[in-house]
């Protein structure tokens, strides 16, 4: 069997709710990433995600590269949106028990990555259960011991935009392939993930109902997504 956790970064846009409702529809809850200028400019589709069933998390309040930042600036970034995050799961009426973390980019935040990460562990920051990832890279990497959530496969429908080149049959064919060097196949058997995804307005201008369509294709090929858990709760 194959199993997968869900992420998907840059929430809220103007199709979460459409995003949620087909998550619903297959019994996949998502961990979602959530910018804070987004949420101030989609709330109420912020508030639908929760009372809904998704777990929305942290992903900085503008999405910088967290390493061009100082320290301070990088926290200041994440603590703006805490206090964000906090308001909405109020104002949804949903308990907020989960505290997780993605940084954009992946950008661990460079020479600061062992203080994020110390900031994580003494602010109630939570991880996700990863105990089922078996890669040798993802323990080398630090990531089987790091609070931020980061991702063993990047669907990467974020590049398919007008020029790019890549297209949806890239994406099928992402999801397809083989091991690499860099990662381990999506497909693999016995395989364990955490998917990357994002909500973006200008894919769904490209290829309508994305999330569909990739997610449907993953499923029809075996994979199960997984509830999410975090340690300690």
């Amino acid at each position: 069997m194959i199993t997968a956790v869900l992420t998907i970064d840059d929430v809220p846009s103007c199709n979460t709710p459409d995003i949620v409702d087909y998550l619903n529809s297959k019994g996949i809850t998502a961990v979602m990433f959530a910018v804070g200028k987004n949420i101030e400019k989609h709330y109420d589709n912020a508030i639908y995600a929760l009372q809904h069933g998704m777990i929305i998390g942290n992903h900085t309040y503008s999405h910088p590269h967290m390493s061009a930042l100082s320290f301070e600036e990088a926290i200041e970034q994440i603590e703006k949106n805490e206090l964000i995050l906090d308001k909405l799961y109020k104002d949804a009426g949903v308990t907020r028990k989960y505290r997780p973390f993605r940084f954009p980019y992946g950008d661990k935040g460079g020479e600061n990555k062992k203080a994020f990460q110390r900031y994580f562990r003494e602010n109630g920051f939570n991880k996700l259960v990863d105990t089922q990832i078996q890669f040798k890279w993802w323990r080398e990497g630090e990531l089987s011991t790091d609070i931020d959530t980061f991702w063993t496969f990047d669907v990467a429908e974020y590049n398919i935009r007008r020029g790019s080149g890549f297209t949806e049959e890239d994406v099928y064919k992402r999801i397809d392939e083989e091991d690499t060097q860099y990662r381990g196949a999506l497909l693999g058997e016995g395989n364990s993930h955490i998917i990357l995804l994002h909500a973006h307005d200008e894919t769904e201008e490209m290829v309508p109902e994305y999330y569909k369509k990739f997610i449907g294709h993953m499923l029809d090929k075996g994979l199960v997504f997984t509830e999410p858990k975090f340690f300690g709760i």
